[in-house]
Parts: C-alpha cells; structure tokens; sequence
C-alpha cells in the first residue's frame, strides 16, 4: 500500500537552537583562555598591591571574585581562588593593617568565594554559565503564563481568570491551561494545582504544563485527565501529585462537562436565582498517585446569565478556619463581582483568607 513504508525524517533544529548550540560550544571552549586570563590578572593584581600598596587597593580583588564565579565552572573556579587565596596569604604580613581589619578582609574574601561557589556549582546543575540561567528561568516562567492564558471567545461568552503565587514569587504551583477549538466552538480548560508551592513547585508546573496544553483538544474530553494521570504517574516525582478540574464547553449551545482529579468542586451560577451551587459529583482520585482510574464526569447547560467558577485550595483554605466558611466567602465575593460585572477570579484570588500564604488560582466562564 503506497505511503506504507515511508520513513518519517525530522527537519532537525531550528535556526535558534542552532545558534544556541554553538554559542554553548563556544562558551566551553573558551573557558581555559577565560582561567588563564583571571590567573593572570589576579597575579598582576597581586603583584601591583605588593609594590604599591597605597596607590592600588588589594579590594579590587572583590570583582575579580564575582566575575571569576560567573564565567567559570566549579573545577577551574576552585583554582582560580586557590591562587587568590595565596596571593592574599602573601599580602598580609605588609598589609600595615590592624589585626580586626584583617580578618574582616579575609573573612569577606572567604564568604564572597563561597557563595560565588555555591552560585557556580547550582549553575552547572542547571548547565549554564553567567545570567543564562536566569534568562532561562525567566523564559520558563513566561511560557507558563502564555499557556495559561485565555483565549477571545466569541460574542456572547466571557472567561476570567488569575493566578497568584505564593509570597510574590514569580513560580506557581497553581497554572491554568486553555484550548479553543479552529471553529471557535468549543473551549477546554484545565485549571492545575501542582503539590508543593512558589518556586519549589515551579519545575513540575512548567513540565506539567506543557504535557496538558498537548493534550487539551488531540484527546477526546472523556479521556484527558486519564491520560493526564497516566503521564504524571511514569514521571515517578516524589510528591508529584496534582489534583486538577477539566471543563469542556460547547460555545454554541452552552452544554458542559466536568471532570475532577482530586480538586476542590467548582461552583455553578444560576442567573435566573442569583445563586451559586457546588457541582460535588464528579470528583475522581488525585492524579500522579495510582494509574489505570476513571474519572467520572459531570454534565450540564450554562444559560444566559449563568457561569462557572473554578479554584484551587488556596483560595478558601487557611490556617485555623473551617473549609466551609472559606468556600462561603467565596462564593459570597464571587456573587458581588458578578452582579457588579467584575473579574470574578481575581476578585476571588484576591479575598482569599490565605493571602500570600499559598498559591491562588481562579478561573470563571460566565455566558453573557
């Protein structure tokens, strides 16, 4: 049968991939020069403050430090300090300083090196060198909040959504994940809250986040938080369970279904009563925990006037106070924002007695 032995051939990496490859490459073949040339200048350094103690401060060792610790990785960082270290050691029996002020000099000279250690030892972890790891970890983040984001739904519909981290970190545990169908007809969203919070949990968002945006729309509904479950159990993480709501709206007619791993049960608006229920029927196990489960779905027809409202346990739990008054405040502010036409998740997020304890997210679809 034609086609049935055609070998797929992957195009390769882009041109940015490329370009970043050889700039990695590059990095690491400069790195020898760049310890010969900070040996070098800390020598020189050395040599020059010997000789001319008043007109060149030994201070200026400190920079060198810092830049050593950011260009360098751990094994030739060692040496570079080893030889300031000496050089140092060298300085001080005609430094003419006080006793007090040299041990605060070689105390800070330790502690700067340490710390520059440490930094460059996390970064090899990682495998960058300099500001790369933050410009990549800012990239991360900014990628998890473009998944995240709503899209324009068609006239008639509006959604709402907010997420706030825990103490103002810039990772969240707590991430949202939407889909909207080429016809514009029907929307997916998955709102996630990862175990654990701010930037410990940040990594397994990120991954986690991604795994669900390709799965949103290229599974049937019926089975997504399943497969979902089923990716979440092979990644093996200690602690990695979420717990997750998945809605699935046809935008034409205004049919709904829910489905819910663990998560706390969102909440319906009936317009026509001015009234908020919980939907409590289609709660399914955690996800990441045990593989093979069902995850029972609910169904439904949001009216004009009416919306849906889901959150993550930040946003109703909090230290000493029972989880029903949490979820009446809610609901209560919930109520408020949507007679006054607000933002009804971040008016939720914001109100949540928790306030920067933990991670918050809300997400409402409302049918104008």
């Amino acid at each position: 049968m034609a086609g049935a032995d055609r070998l797929e051939v992957s195009e390769g990496p882009g041109p940015l991939a490329r370009r970043l490859a050889s700039l990695r490459r590059l990095a690491v073949e400069s790195e020898p020069l760049l310890e010969a040339l900070l040996a070098l200048v800390v020598v020189l350094l050395v040599l020059a403050t010997t000789y001319w103690p008043t007109d060149i401060p030994i201070s200026l060792l400190f920079p060198l430090v810092v830049v050593s610790g950011l260009v360098l990785g751990p094994t030739r960082l060692v040496r570079v300090y080893a030889l300031a270290l000496v050089g140092v050691t060298l300085w001080v029996p005609g430094a003419g300083l006080e006793p007090l002020r040299l041990v605060l000099f070689v105390s800070s000279i330790l502690v700067v090196m340490v710390m520059m250690t440490l930094a460059a030892q996390s970064r090899a972890r990682v495998g960058t060198r300099g500001f790369g790891g933050d410009r990549m970890f800012a990239d991360l983040r900014d990628r998890i909040a473009s998944v995240g984001r709503m899209p324009d739904l068609p006239e008639g519909w509006r959604t709402d959504s907010c997420v706030l981290s825990a103490h103002g970190e810039r990772f969240s545990g707590d991430f949202v994940v939407a889909h909207l169908s080429p016809s514009q007809h029907r929307l997916e969203v998955v709102l996630v809250d990862v175990s654990g919070k701010g930037t410990r949990a940040g990594t397994r968002s990120l991954l986690l986040s991604g795994a669900l945006g390709a799965l949103l729309g290229a599974v049937p509904s019926a089975d997504f938080l399943r497969a979902a479950n089923d990716y979440l159990v092979r990644q093996e993480w200690e602690e990695g369970f979420a717990t997750a709501v998945h809605l699935d709206l046809d935008l034409r007619t205004g049919e709904y279904s829910v489905a819910n791993a663990g998560h706390p049960a969102p909440a319906r608006y009936t317009g026509g009563r001015a009234r908020w229920s919980l939907l409590e029927g289609s709660r399914g196990p955690l996800l990441g925990v045990v593989a093979n489960v069902a995850f029972p779905r609910q169904s439904g027809r949001l009216e004009r006037g009416d919306a849906l409202l889901f959150y993550s346990d930040g946003v109703i739990e909090s230290r000493g106070r029972d989880l029903d008054d949490g979820i009446d405040r809610m609901l209560g502010v919930a109520s408020m924002a949507v007679l006054g036409a607000g933002d009804v998740a971040r008016e939720v997020c914001e109100a949540s007695r928790s306030g920067e304890d933990d991670d918050r997210a809300a997400l409402a679809v409302r049918r104008l």
